[in-house]
C-alpha cells in the first residue's frame, strides 16, 4: 500500500488544492483539505471543483487499493451532485469500492465536514485499471 501514497505524491494539483491523503486501505480513501481563499467561488463557499476534485481522487485511490501493484488507474467518468453549500473549514472525501472488475472499478464517494456532520456532495464514478504497455 506504500504505492497508493508514493502516486498520490506525484499529485501535483493536489498539493495545488493542499489536500492530503490521509488514510487509505484496499477498497477505501480518504482525502482532506482545508479550505482557504484560493479556493471560494464568489458567494463564499468552497468552489465546487475542489469538492469534486477531492472526490475524484479519494475515488481513483480507492479503486487503484485494488487493481493490480503496476496498474495506473484514471477515471473514466463520474457524477457529483452537490447537496449544500460548503462551508467548512476543513473538509473530508471518502471514496469506496462497490465493484472491481477486470477494467474498470465502480466507486462511490462523499464530501463531509472534518467531523462527518454535514455532507456536502456524493459521487459515483467509474475508475480504469491502466497496464503497462497497453
Amino acid at each position: 500500500m506504500d504505492r497508493i501514497r508514493a502516486n498520490f505524491d506525484k499529485q501535483v494539483f493536489m498539493r495545488t488544492l493542499g489536500a492530503e491523503l490521509i488514510s487509505w486501505d484496499k477498497g477505501f480513501a480518504r482525502i482532506a483539505c482545508d479550505i482557504a481563499e484560493p479556493h471560494l467561488q464568489q458567494h463564499g463557499y468552497a468552489h465546487a471543483g475542489v469538492l469534486a476534485s477531492i472526490a475524484d481522487s479519494a475515488c481513483g485511490y480507492a479503486a487503484l487499493s485494488t487493481m493490480p501493484d503496476v496498474a495506473e488507474v484514471m477515471s473514466v467518468e463520474f457524477k457529483i451532485t452537490l447537496m449544500r453549500p460548503c462551508t467548512a473549514k476543513r473538509i473530508v472525501a471518502d471514496g469506496r469500492v462497490l465493484k472491481t472488475g477486470r477494467t474498470l472499478v465502480f466507486t462511490e464517494g462523499a464530501v463531509t465536514d472534518s467531523g462527518g456532520s454535514e455532507t456536502y456532495a456524493t459521487m459515483t464514478a467509474t475508475m480504469f485499471c491502466l497496464m503497462p504497455g497497453k
